[in-house]
Protein backbone atom coordinates (compact mmCIF):
# COMPACT_ATOMS: atom_id res chain seq x y z
CA UNK A 1 0.00 0.00 0.00
CA UNK A 2 1.65 3.01 -1.41
CA UNK A 3 1.06 6.24 -3.43
CA UNK A 4 2.21 4.48 -7.25
CA UNK A 5 4.00 7.66 -7.58
CA UNK A 6 6.74 6.87 -4.87
CA UNK A 7 6.23 3.20 -6.19
CA UNK A 8 6.86 4.33 -9.26
CA UNK A 9 10.03 5.96 -8.73
CA UNK A 10 11.93 3.57 -6.81
CA UNK A 11 11.16 0.99 -9.87
CA UNK A 12 12.77 3.45 -12.04
CA UNK A 13 15.75 4.29 -10.06
CA UNK A 14 16.72 0.37 -9.35
CA UNK A 15 16.12 0.06 -13.41
CA UNK A 16 18.91 3.15 -14.01
CA UNK A 17 21.05 1.27 -11.59
CA UNK A 18 20.77 -1.52 -13.05
CA UNK A 19 21.09 -0.15 -16.82
CA UNK A 20 23.83 1.92 -16.16
CA UNK A 21 25.70 1.30 -12.72
CA UNK A 22 25.37 2.66 -9.53
CA UNK A 23 27.32 5.36 -9.83
CA UNK A 24 23.76 6.75 -11.04
CA UNK A 25 22.12 6.01 -7.84
CA UNK A 26 21.40 10.09 -7.40
CA UNK A 27 19.28 10.38 -10.68
CA UNK A 28 16.48 11.91 -10.17
CA UNK A 29 13.85 9.24 -11.74
CA UNK A 30 11.53 12.26 -12.54
CA UNK A 31 8.23 10.41 -12.01
CA UNK A 32 5.01 12.88 -12.80
CA UNK A 33 1.51 12.11 -13.31
CA UNK A 34 0.74 12.83 -17.36
CA UNK A 35 -1.66 13.48 -19.98
CA UNK A 36 -0.78 10.60 -22.18
CA UNK A 37 -0.99 7.77 -19.41
CA UNK A 38 -1.38 7.53 -15.83
CA UNK A 39 2.73 8.56 -14.87
CA UNK A 40 5.94 9.15 -16.86
CA UNK A 41 9.48 9.56 -16.13
CA UNK A 42 11.82 11.94 -17.47
CA UNK A 43 15.06 11.07 -16.77
CA UNK A 44 16.24 9.76 -20.02
CA UNK A 45 16.68 13.41 -20.85
CA UNK A 46 19.18 14.79 -18.18
CA UNK A 47 20.98 10.99 -17.88
CA UNK A 48 21.13 11.48 -22.17
CA UNK A 49 23.48 14.41 -21.39
CA UNK A 50 25.65 12.64 -18.68
CA UNK A 51 25.75 9.87 -20.82
CA UNK A 52 26.43 11.51 -24.03
CA UNK A 53 24.27 9.40 -25.45
CA UNK A 54 20.35 9.69 -27.87
CA UNK A 55 17.92 10.34 -24.88
CA UNK A 56 15.52 7.82 -26.90
CA UNK A 57 18.27 5.03 -26.22
CA UNK A 58 18.78 5.77 -22.79
CA UNK A 59 14.62 5.65 -22.44
CA UNK A 60 14.75 1.92 -23.92
CA UNK A 61 17.13 1.07 -21.79
CA UNK A 62 15.77 1.77 -18.74
CA UNK A 63 12.39 0.47 -19.50
CA UNK A 64 13.72 -2.49 -20.64
CA UNK A 65 15.23 -3.39 -17.33
CA UNK A 66 11.91 -2.09 -15.22
CA UNK A 67 10.18 -4.38 -12.57
CA UNK A 68 6.74 -3.14 -13.08
CA UNK A 69 4.75 -6.17 -14.46
CA UNK A 70 2.92 -6.75 -11.23
CA UNK A 71 1.20 -2.97 -11.15
CA UNK A 72 1.81 -1.64 -14.48
CA UNK A 73 1.09 -2.52 -18.61
CA UNK A 74 4.74 -2.58 -20.14
CA UNK A 75 6.08 0.74 -20.46
CA UNK A 76 6.59 2.65 -23.75
CA UNK A 77 8.94 5.04 -24.74
CA UNK A 78 7.39 8.36 -26.40
CA UNK A 79 8.65 11.55 -28.07
CA UNK A 80 12.90 12.28 -27.21
CA UNK A 81 12.70 9.47 -24.52
CA UNK A 82 9.64 9.96 -21.98
CA UNK A 83 8.68 6.49 -20.43
CA UNK A 84 4.81 5.93 -19.92
CA UNK A 85 3.28 4.18 -17.10
CA UNK A 86 -0.44 2.69 -17.40
CA UNK A 87 -1.37 0.98 -14.22
CA UNK A 88 -3.39 -2.07 -13.84
CA UNK A 89 -7.06 -1.97 -12.56
CA UNK A 90 -6.36 -4.61 -10.46
CA UNK A 91 -3.55 -3.09 -8.95
CA UNK A 92 -5.35 0.40 -8.36
CA UNK A 93 -8.21 -1.88 -7.12
CA UNK A 94 -5.84 -3.74 -4.42
CA UNK A 95 -3.87 -0.99 -2.95
CA UNK A 96 -7.53 1.23 -2.63
CA UNK A 97 -8.59 -1.67 -1.07
CA UNK A 98 -5.70 -2.15 1.67
CA UNK A 99 -6.14 1.95 2.07
CA UNK A 100 -9.54 1.36 3.17
CA UNK A 101 -8.02 -0.77 6.34
CA UNK A 102 -5.40 1.58 6.68
CA UNK A 103 -6.21 3.96 10.12
CA UNK A 104 -3.93 6.23 8.94
CA UNK A 105 -4.97 6.14 5.65
CA UNK A 106 -1.54 5.68 4.08
CA UNK A 107 0.06 8.28 5.99
CA UNK A 108 3.57 7.26 7.00
CA UNK A 109 4.41 8.28 10.33
CA UNK A 110 8.24 9.41 10.53
CA UNK A 111 10.99 7.05 11.58
CA UNK A 112 12.66 10.41 13.15
CA UNK A 113 10.52 12.41 15.43
CA UNK A 114 11.87 15.90 15.78
CA UNK A 115 11.05 18.69 18.58
CA UNK A 116 9.77 21.16 16.37
CA UNK A 117 8.17 24.46 17.25
CA UNK A 118 5.55 26.84 15.50
CA UNK A 119 5.32 30.25 16.10
CA UNK A 120 2.34 31.01 15.07
CA UNK A 121 -0.66 33.91 15.53
CA UNK A 122 1.21 36.14 17.58
CA UNK A 123 -1.12 39.19 18.02
CA UNK A 124 -0.76 41.81 20.40
CA UNK A 125 -2.19 41.97 23.39
CA UNK A 126 -5.36 44.54 24.70
CA UNK A 127 -6.19 44.71 20.21
CA UNK A 128 -8.34 42.91 19.14
CA UNK A 129 -7.13 40.75 16.36
CA UNK A 130 -7.41 41.92 12.92
CA UNK A 131 -7.76 40.28 9.06
CA UNK A 132 -3.73 40.64 9.54
CA UNK A 133 -3.59 37.86 12.14
CA UNK A 134 -6.11 35.42 10.35
CA UNK A 135 -3.47 33.83 7.65
CA UNK A 136 -0.51 33.63 10.39
CA UNK A 137 -3.04 31.42 12.58
CA UNK A 138 -4.94 29.34 10.25
CA UNK A 139 -2.00 28.32 7.84
CA UNK A 140 0.40 27.44 11.58
CA UNK A 141 -2.37 25.48 12.83
CA UNK A 142 -2.93 23.77 9.62
CA UNK A 143 0.98 22.95 9.98
CA UNK A 144 1.04 22.09 13.68
CA UNK A 145 -1.88 19.79 13.06
CA UNK A 146 0.44 17.79 10.03
CA UNK A 147 3.33 18.00 12.06
CA UNK A 148 1.70 16.42 15.20
CA UNK A 149 0.12 13.55 12.59
CA UNK A 150 3.18 12.83 11.33
CA UNK A 151 4.31 11.99 14.41
CA UNK A 152 6.85 15.07 15.62
CA UNK A 153 6.67 16.66 18.93
CA UNK A 154 5.25 19.85 18.08
CA UNK A 155 5.79 22.53 20.61
CA UNK A 156 3.12 25.86 20.00
CA UNK A 157 4.43 28.93 20.60
CA UNK A 158 1.88 32.21 20.35
CA UNK A 159 5.04 34.87 20.81
CA UNK A 160 1.84 37.67 21.60
CA UNK A 161 3.28 41.32 21.93
CA UNK A 162 2.85 41.85 25.45
CA UNK A 163 5.97 44.22 26.32
CA UNK A 164 6.56 47.55 25.29
CA UNK A 165 6.08 51.45 25.41
CA UNK A 166 2.22 51.43 24.84
CA UNK A 167 1.89 49.10 28.46
CA UNK A 168 2.38 52.29 30.18
CA UNK A 169 -0.46 54.09 28.48
CA UNK A 170 -3.21 50.80 28.79
CA UNK A 171 -2.03 49.98 32.05
CA UNK A 172 -2.76 54.01 33.86
CA UNK A 173 -5.93 53.91 31.22
CA UNK A 174 -7.22 50.55 33.25
CA UNK A 175 -5.91 52.17 36.48
CA UNK A 176 -8.28 55.49 35.81
CA UNK A 177 -11.30 53.80 34.67
CA UNK A 178 -11.12 50.72 36.86
CA UNK A 179 -10.98 46.83 36.58
CA UNK A 180 -14.71 46.59 37.01
CA UNK A 181 -16.28 49.78 35.16
CA UNK A 182 -17.64 49.34 31.36
CA UNK A 183 -14.28 50.77 30.11
CA UNK A 184 -12.66 47.89 31.49
CA UNK A 185 -15.41 45.39 29.83
CA UNK A 186 -14.12 46.69 26.71
CA UNK A 187 -10.86 44.16 26.94
CA UNK A 188 -13.46 41.09 26.69
CA UNK A 189 -15.67 42.85 24.14
CA UNK A 190 -14.30 45.14 22.04
CA UNK A 191 -10.32 45.19 23.24
CA UNK A 192 -9.83 47.91 19.80
CA UNK A 193 -11.95 50.69 21.42
CA UNK A 194 -10.07 50.51 24.77
CA UNK A 195 -6.58 50.59 22.93
CA UNK A 196 -8.31 53.30 20.89
CA UNK A 197 -9.76 55.75 24.14
CA UNK A 198 -5.94 55.32 26.10
CA UNK A 199 -4.26 56.24 22.68
CA UNK A 200 -7.08 59.47 22.38
CA UNK A 201 -6.12 60.34 25.58
CA UNK A 202 -1.98 59.96 25.38
CA UNK A 203 -1.94 62.30 22.36
CA UNK A 204 -4.55 64.90 24.25
CA UNK A 205 -3.74 65.03 27.41
CA UNK A 206 -0.41 65.64 28.49
CA UNK A 207 -0.75 64.80 32.61
CA UNK A 208 -2.03 61.43 31.07
CA UNK A 209 1.34 61.20 28.73
CA UNK A 210 3.13 61.73 31.50
CA UNK A 211 2.20 59.48 34.08
CA UNK A 212 1.94 56.51 31.65
CA UNK A 213 5.73 57.10 30.53
CA UNK A 214 6.24 57.14 34.41
CA UNK A 215 3.99 53.55 34.15
CA UNK A 216 6.85 52.03 31.51
CA UNK A 217 9.61 52.51 33.64
CA UNK A 218 7.83 51.32 36.70
CA UNK A 219 6.99 48.21 34.58
CA UNK A 220 10.22 47.56 33.17
CA UNK A 221 11.95 47.41 36.72
CA UNK A 222 9.33 44.96 37.84
CA UNK A 223 7.25 47.00 40.22
CA UNK A 224 4.78 44.74 42.03
CA UNK A 225 1.78 46.90 41.49
CA UNK A 226 1.98 47.96 38.12
CA UNK A 227 3.08 44.13 37.35
CA UNK A 228 -0.01 42.97 39.08
CA UNK A 229 -2.08 45.35 37.11
CA UNK A 230 -0.17 44.17 33.48
CA UNK A 231 -1.06 40.83 34.65
CA UNK A 232 -5.05 41.30 34.64
CA UNK A 233 -4.18 43.24 31.68
CA UNK A 234 -3.11 39.97 29.94
CA UNK A 235 -5.83 37.93 31.55
CA UNK A 236 -8.32 40.13 30.21
CA UNK A 237 -7.15 39.82 26.77
CA UNK A 238 -6.66 35.95 26.94
CA UNK A 239 -10.15 35.86 27.98
CA UNK A 240 -10.56 37.53 24.11
CA UNK A 241 -8.26 35.39 22.56
CA UNK A 242 -9.49 32.01 23.85
CA UNK A 243 -13.46 33.01 22.14
CA UNK A 244 -11.00 33.84 18.67
CA UNK A 245 -9.70 30.57 18.88
CA UNK A 246 -12.81 28.38 20.16
CA UNK A 247 -14.26 30.42 17.01
CA UNK A 248 -11.62 29.68 14.24
CA UNK A 249 -10.97 26.05 15.36
CA UNK A 250 -7.66 26.44 15.83
CA UNK A 251 -5.88 24.81 19.19
CA UNK A 252 -3.75 27.69 20.76
CA UNK A 253 -4.25 27.75 24.45
CA UNK A 254 -3.59 29.94 27.09
CA UNK A 255 -0.58 27.17 27.88
CA UNK A 256 0.75 28.17 24.71
CA UNK A 257 1.31 31.78 25.11
CA UNK A 258 5.09 32.84 25.49
CA UNK A 259 4.61 36.40 24.47
CA UNK A 260 7.62 39.24 23.86
CA UNK A 261 7.31 39.59 28.03
CA UNK A 262 8.79 36.23 29.00
CA UNK A 263 11.99 36.60 27.53
CA UNK A 264 13.17 40.51 29.25
CA UNK A 265 15.22 39.53 31.80
CA UNK A 266 17.58 37.09 28.72
CA UNK A 267 17.67 40.29 26.73
CA UNK A 268 21.17 41.82 28.31
CA UNK A 269 22.99 38.50 28.32
CA UNK A 270 22.25 38.30 25.13
CA UNK A 271 23.74 41.47 23.98
CA UNK A 272 26.79 40.71 26.25
CA UNK A 273 27.69 37.86 24.96
CA UNK A 274 27.52 39.18 21.27
CA UNK A 275 29.76 42.38 22.29
CA UNK A 276 32.05 39.27 24.17
CA UNK A 277 31.83 37.59 20.71
CA UNK A 278 32.98 40.66 18.68
CA UNK A 279 29.69 40.63 16.69
CA UNK A 280 28.13 43.25 18.16
CA UNK A 281 30.12 46.94 17.54
CA UNK A 282 28.75 50.55 18.37
CA UNK A 283 27.29 52.59 15.60
CA UNK A 284 26.26 56.34 16.41
CA UNK A 285 25.17 55.30 19.85
CA UNK A 286 23.52 52.06 19.11
CA UNK A 287 25.08 48.76 19.33
CA UNK A 288 24.67 46.87 15.94
CA UNK A 289 25.80 43.21 14.32
CA UNK A 290 26.30 43.56 10.79
CA UNK A 291 25.81 39.98 9.16
CA UNK A 292 27.19 39.14 6.46
CA UNK A 293 25.79 38.83 3.50
CA UNK A 294 23.44 42.25 3.77
CA UNK A 295 23.77 45.46 3.00
CA UNK A 296 21.57 48.68 1.39
CA UNK A 297 20.59 50.10 -1.55
CA UNK A 298 23.66 51.84 -1.63
CA UNK A 299 25.80 49.03 -0.93
CA UNK A 300 27.14 49.63 2.65
CA UNK A 301 26.45 46.87 5.27
CA UNK A 302 23.39 46.59 6.98
CA UNK A 303 22.73 46.90 11.10
CA UNK A 304 21.00 44.70 12.84
CA UNK A 305 19.83 47.37 15.88
CA UNK A 306 20.43 45.22 19.14
CA UNK A 307 20.47 47.96 21.61
CA UNK A 308 19.10 51.24 21.00
CA UNK A 309 20.62 54.82 21.87
CA UNK A 310 18.77 55.08 24.86
CA UNK A 311 19.78 51.99 25.72
CA UNK A 312 16.56 49.97 25.29
CA UNK A 313 15.78 46.45 23.64
CA UNK A 314 13.76 45.76 20.49
CA UNK A 315 12.59 43.53 18.43
CA UNK A 316 15.31 41.44 17.00
CA UNK A 317 17.65 40.84 20.74
CA UNK A 318 13.73 39.45 21.97
CA UNK A 319 13.69 37.45 18.89
CA UNK A 320 17.60 36.52 19.19
CA UNK A 321 17.25 35.69 22.75
CA UNK A 322 14.12 33.73 21.74
CA UNK A 323 16.11 31.77 19.47
CA UNK A 324 18.48 30.49 22.60
CA UNK A 325 15.63 30.05 24.71
CA UNK A 326 14.14 27.26 22.22
CA UNK A 327 17.77 25.51 21.58
CA UNK A 328 18.81 25.45 25.08
CA UNK A 329 15.48 24.98 27.35
CA UNK A 330 13.44 23.06 24.81
CA UNK A 331 15.70 21.34 22.60
CA UNK A 332 14.31 22.61 19.50
CA UNK A 333 15.16 20.84 16.22
CA UNK A 334 13.29 22.86 13.92
CA UNK A 335 11.55 25.81 14.49
CA UNK A 336 9.11 27.27 12.21
CA UNK A 337 7.97 31.18 12.04
CA UNK A 338 4.57 31.76 10.19
CA UNK A 339 5.02 35.21 10.05
CA UNK A 340 3.96 38.09 7.65
CA UNK A 341 5.87 38.74 4.71
CA UNK A 342 7.46 42.01 5.51
CA UNK A 343 9.26 40.72 7.87
CA UNK A 344 11.39 38.06 5.85
CA UNK A 345 14.57 40.29 5.65
CA UNK A 346 14.17 40.77 9.73
CA UNK A 347 13.72 36.68 10.09
CA UNK A 348 17.16 36.44 7.89
CA UNK A 349 19.24 39.01 9.31
CA UNK A 350 17.86 37.30 12.85
CA UNK A 351 19.15 33.54 11.96
CA UNK A 352 22.49 34.78 10.24
CA UNK A 353 23.46 36.48 13.30
CA UNK A 354 21.76 33.33 15.91
CA UNK A 355 24.26 31.31 13.71
CA UNK A 356 27.03 33.55 13.94
CA UNK A 357 26.86 33.45 17.81
CA UNK A 358 26.58 29.67 17.66
CA UNK A 359 23.15 29.84 19.00
CA UNK A 360 21.40 27.66 16.06
CA UNK A 361 23.66 24.05 15.83
CA UNK A 362 24.57 22.24 12.92
CA UNK A 363 20.83 20.28 11.76
CA UNK A 364 18.76 22.26 13.29
CA UNK A 365 16.15 24.06 10.88
CA UNK A 366 15.15 27.67 11.28
CA UNK A 367 12.47 28.43 9.10
CA UNK A 368 10.07 31.40 7.85
CA UNK A 369 6.75 30.72 6.31
CA UNK A 370 6.12 33.77 4.96
CA UNK A 371 2.76 34.71 5.01
CA UNK A 372 0.93 37.34 2.17
CA UNK A 373 -1.06 40.13 2.44
CA UNK A 374 -5.00 39.74 2.50
CA UNK A 375 -6.41 42.28 0.18
CA UNK A 376 -9.23 44.21 -0.47
CA UNK A 377 -11.60 44.21 -3.93
CA UNK A 378 -8.83 46.51 -4.96
CA UNK A 379 -5.95 44.42 -5.19
CA UNK A 380 -4.67 46.92 -2.01
CA UNK A 381 -4.29 46.11 1.66
CA UNK A 382 -8.27 44.77 3.22
CA UNK A 383 -9.65 48.17 4.84
CA UNK A 384 -13.04 49.51 6.50
CA UNK A 385 -14.72 52.38 4.87
CA UNK A 386 -13.04 54.12 7.54
CA UNK A 387 -9.61 52.97 6.32
CA UNK A 388 -8.82 51.10 9.09
CA UNK A 389 -7.62 47.60 9.37
CA UNK A 390 -11.13 45.41 9.72
CA UNK A 391 -11.33 43.25 12.88
CA UNK A 392 -11.31 39.46 12.79
CA UNK A 393 -14.11 39.04 14.53
CA UNK A 394 -16.41 41.30 12.18
CA UNK A 395 -15.50 39.31 9.00
CA UNK A 396 -15.82 36.15 10.70
CA UNK A 397 -19.25 37.01 11.93
CA UNK A 398 -20.34 38.45 8.58
CA UNK A 399 -18.93 35.09 6.99
CA UNK A 400 -21.40 33.14 9.12
CA UNK A 401 -24.18 35.37 8.00
CA UNK A 402 -23.94 35.36 4.74
CA UNK A 403 -23.29 31.09 5.41
CA UNK A 404 -26.88 30.91 6.66
CA UNK A 405 -28.52 33.27 4.37
CA UNK A 406 -26.78 31.05 1.43
CA UNK A 407 -28.10 27.31 4.03
CA UNK A 408 -32.28 29.20 4.29
CA UNK A 409 -31.99 30.13 0.13
CA UNK A 410 -31.68 26.08 0.02
CA UNK A 411 -34.25 25.40 2.30
CA UNK A 412 -32.34 24.27 4.95
CA UNK A 413 -34.94 26.15 7.75
CA UNK A 414 -37.11 23.70 7.13
CA UNK A 415 -35.16 20.70 7.37
CA UNK A 416 -33.40 21.79 10.54
CA UNK A 417 -33.88 23.25 14.24
CA UNK A 418 -32.73 26.59 15.05
CA UNK A 419 -29.68 25.35 17.31
CA UNK A 420 -28.67 23.10 14.41
CA UNK A 421 -28.87 25.82 11.57
CA UNK A 422 -26.99 27.77 13.60
CA UNK A 423 -24.06 25.32 14.44
CA UNK A 424 -24.17 24.25 10.40
CA UNK A 425 -23.88 28.12 9.33
CA UNK A 426 -20.84 28.81 11.71
CA UNK A 427 -19.36 25.38 10.42
CA UNK A 428 -20.09 26.60 7.02
CA UNK A 429 -19.04 30.16 6.91
CA UNK A 430 -15.58 29.67 9.33
CA UNK A 431 -14.53 26.86 7.43
CA UNK A 432 -15.28 28.77 4.00
CA UNK A 433 -12.77 31.53 5.36
CA UNK A 434 -9.66 29.16 6.25
CA UNK A 435 -10.18 26.84 3.31
CA UNK A 436 -9.77 30.06 1.25
CA UNK A 437 -7.15 31.04 3.50
CA UNK A 438 -5.15 27.66 3.17
CA UNK A 439 -5.89 26.91 -0.50
CA UNK A 440 -3.70 29.59 -1.44
CA UNK A 441 -0.29 29.82 -1.56
CA UNK A 442 1.46 31.17 1.64
CA UNK A 443 3.25 33.65 0.43
CA UNK A 444 1.18 34.76 -1.99
CA UNK A 445 -1.58 37.82 -1.76
CA UNK A 446 -5.25 36.87 -1.93
CA UNK A 447 -8.68 38.94 -2.10
CA UNK A 448 -11.20 38.43 0.70
CA UNK A 449 -14.59 37.71 -1.23
CA UNK A 450 -17.23 36.27 0.90
CA UNK A 451 -18.99 34.81 -2.12
CA UNK A 452 -16.60 33.48 -3.68
CA UNK A 453 -15.76 32.05 -0.43
CA UNK A 454 -19.02 31.10 0.53
CA UNK A 455 -20.04 28.75 -2.60
CA UNK A 456 -21.27 25.56 -3.23
CA UNK A 457 -19.19 25.32 -6.68
CA UNK A 458 -15.61 25.20 -7.36
CA UNK A 459 -12.41 25.20 -5.20
CA UNK A 460 -14.18 26.22 -1.83
CA UNK A 461 -14.49 25.07 1.40
CA UNK A 462 -18.36 24.63 1.16
CA UNK A 463 -17.43 22.53 -2.23
CA UNK A 464 -15.40 19.87 -0.35
CA UNK A 465 -17.99 20.11 3.27
CA UNK A 466 -20.79 19.31 1.00
CA UNK A 467 -18.80 16.39 -1.10
CA UNK A 468 -18.61 14.93 2.65
CA UNK A 469 -21.76 15.16 3.42
CA UNK A 470 -23.22 13.66 0.52
CA UNK A 471 -21.51 10.29 0.95
CA UNK A 472 -22.84 10.73 4.73
CA UNK A 473 -26.22 10.93 2.82
CA UNK A 474 -25.74 7.60 0.70
CA UNK A 475 -25.05 5.73 3.93
CA UNK A 476 -28.04 7.02 5.60
CA UNK A 477 -30.52 5.84 2.88
CA UNK A 478 -28.58 2.69 2.49
CA UNK A 479 -29.21 1.90 6.56
CA UNK A 480 -25.96 1.15 7.13
CA UNK A 481 -22.75 2.41 9.03
CA UNK A 482 -19.49 3.11 6.76
CA UNK A 483 -17.18 1.09 9.19
CA UNK A 484 -19.22 -1.64 8.64
CA UNK A 485 -18.61 -1.71 4.66
CA UNK A 486 -16.03 -4.63 4.80
CA UNK A 487 -15.86 -5.17 0.94
CA UNK A 488 -13.33 -5.02 -1.76
CA UNK A 489 -12.83 -2.54 -3.97
CA UNK A 490 -12.77 -3.22 -8.16
CA UNK A 491 -12.57 -0.70 -10.65
CA UNK A 492 -14.91 -0.87 -13.72
CA UNK A 493 -15.91 2.42 -14.56
CA UNK A 494 -13.39 5.18 -15.95
CA UNK A 495 -14.37 7.54 -13.36
CA UNK A 496 -14.28 4.79 -10.47
CA UNK A 497 -10.55 4.25 -11.71
CA UNK A 498 -9.56 8.40 -11.58
CA UNK A 499 -11.22 8.17 -8.01
CA UNK A 500 -9.63 5.24 -6.68
CA UNK A 501 -6.18 6.33 -7.65
CA UNK A 502 -6.12 9.59 -6.78
CA UNK A 503 -7.06 8.46 -3.07
CA UNK A 504 -3.78 6.24 -3.09
CA UNK A 505 -1.83 9.81 -3.27
CA UNK A 506 -2.92 11.30 0.37
CA UNK A 507 -0.16 9.98 2.15
CA UNK A 508 2.21 12.06 0.15
CA UNK A 509 0.18 14.84 0.02
CA UNK A 510 -0.11 15.05 3.72
CA UNK A 511 4.01 14.23 4.01
CA UNK A 512 4.37 17.38 1.51
CA UNK A 513 2.65 19.55 4.04
CA UNK A 514 5.19 18.48 6.80
CA UNK A 515 8.01 19.14 4.33
CA UNK A 516 7.30 22.02 2.89
CA UNK A 517 4.99 23.74 5.35
CA UNK A 518 2.29 24.73 2.42
CA UNK A 519 -0.83 23.42 3.21
CA UNK A 520 -2.42 24.77 -0.04
CA UNK A 521 -0.77 21.38 -1.50
CA UNK A 522 -3.28 19.46 0.96
CA UNK A 523 -5.96 21.87 -0.13
CA UNK A 524 -5.60 21.07 -3.52
CA UNK A 525 -5.24 17.62 -3.38
CA UNK A 526 -8.82 17.31 -1.91
CA UNK A 527 -10.25 19.64 -4.38
CA UNK A 528 -9.32 16.57 -6.51
CA UNK A 529 -10.73 13.88 -4.37
CA UNK A 530 -13.88 15.86 -4.11
CA UNK A 531 -13.85 16.62 -7.75
CA UNK A 532 -13.34 13.52 -8.96
CA UNK A 533 -15.90 11.99 -6.41
CA UNK A 534 -18.53 13.86 -7.91
CA UNK A 535 -17.50 12.50 -11.30
CA UNK A 536 -17.71 9.10 -9.85
CA UNK A 537 -21.09 10.12 -8.24
CA UNK A 538 -23.04 10.79 -11.50
CA UNK A 539 -21.52 8.55 -13.59
CA UNK A 540 -21.57 5.49 -11.52
CA UNK A 541 -25.11 4.67 -9.29
CA UNK A 542 -23.94 3.67 -6.13
CA UNK A 543 -27.31 2.38 -4.24
CA UNK A 544 -28.97 1.41 -7.61
CA UNK A 545 -25.57 -0.57 -9.09
CA UNK A 546 -26.73 -3.23 -11.14
CA UNK A 547 -25.29 -5.67 -8.84
CA UNK A 548 -25.46 -6.27 -4.93
CA UNK A 549 -21.60 -7.14 -5.24
CA UNK A 550 -20.69 -3.72 -7.63
CA UNK A 551 -23.11 -1.63 -5.14
CA UNK A 552 -20.72 -2.86 -1.92
CA UNK A 553 -17.64 -2.31 -3.83
CA UNK A 554 -19.22 1.57 -4.76
CA UNK A 555 -19.81 1.66 -0.87
CA UNK A 556 -16.20 0.92 -0.24
CA UNK A 557 -14.90 3.23 -2.26
CA UNK A 558 -17.36 6.26 -1.35
CA UNK A 559 -16.20 5.24 2.53
CA UNK A 560 -12.42 5.37 1.50
CA UNK A 561 -13.36 8.78 -0.42
CA UNK A 562 -14.97 10.08 3.08
CA UNK A 563 -12.58 9.42 5.12
CA UNK A 564 -9.71 11.14 3.11
CA UNK A 565 -12.17 14.14 2.59
CA UNK A 566 -13.08 14.41 6.78
CA UNK A 567 -8.72 13.08 7.79
CA UNK A 568 -7.70 15.97 5.49
CA UNK A 569 -9.79 19.03 6.01
CA UNK A 570 -9.27 18.02 9.69
CA UNK A 571 -5.46 17.93 9.35
CA UNK A 572 -6.45 21.49 7.83
CA UNK A 573 -8.60 22.80 10.85
CA UNK A 574 -11.71 23.13 8.71
CA UNK A 575 -14.81 21.39 10.20
CA UNK A 576 -17.60 19.57 8.65
CA UNK A 577 -21.15 19.25 9.49
CA UNK A 578 -22.67 15.56 9.30
CA UNK A 579 -25.60 17.70 7.16
CA UNK A 580 -25.75 20.67 5.23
Amino acid sequence: MADPQLVLAERVSDAIVAAFGAGFRDADPLVRPSSFADFQANVALPLARRLGRPSREVAAAVAERLSVADMSAPPEVSGPGFINFTLRDDWIAGQATSLRSDDRLGVAGTADPLTVIVDYSSPNIAKEMHVGHLRTTIVGDAIVRVLEFIGHRVIRDNHVGDWGTQFGMLIEHLQDAGESSAEADLLRTDPNTFYADARRKFDTDPGFAERSRARIVLLQGGDPDTMAIWRELMDLSKAYLRRMYDLLRVTLTDDDIRGESFYNEMLPDVVHELVAKGLAVDSDGALCVFPDGFTGRDGSPLPLIIRKRDGGYNYATTDLATIRYRVDKLSCDRAIYVVGSDQTLHFQMVFAVARAAGWIPPGASFEHVPIGMVQGPDGGRLRTREGDTPALSGLLDAAVRRARAILEEQGASERFDETELAAIAEAVGIGAVKYADLSTAHNSSYIFDLDRMISFRGNTGPYLQYAAVRIRSIFRKYGQNVGGITSPIAVTAPAERALALRLLGFGAAVSAVAETCEPHGLSGYLFDVASLFTTFFEECPVLKAPSEELRESRLALCALTLGVLTRGLELLGVPVPEQM
